[in-house]
């Protein structure tokens, strides 16, 4: 019973510790500030990365 407890333990840790520690977002003095929006990234028909004003790209 006690290792199937401690098997359980460790398996939440390990699911939950990643999204304790996301990334934080620094400026260059080191401070803690508000992460930058994420550049979007487009694709074509085919699935090939291209610029999002191309005709048919779709936002990835």
């Amino acid at each position: 019973m006690e290792r199937l407890l401690a098997a359980a333990l460790i398996i939440s840790a390990i699911l939950v510790a990643p999204t304790a520690y996301a990334a934080q977002c620094r400026d260059t003095q080191g401070k803690f500030m508000k992460c930058p929006a994420k550049s979007v990234h487009c694709r074509d028909i085919a699935g090939k990365f291209v610029k999002c004003s191309a005709p048919g790209a779709k936002p990835a």
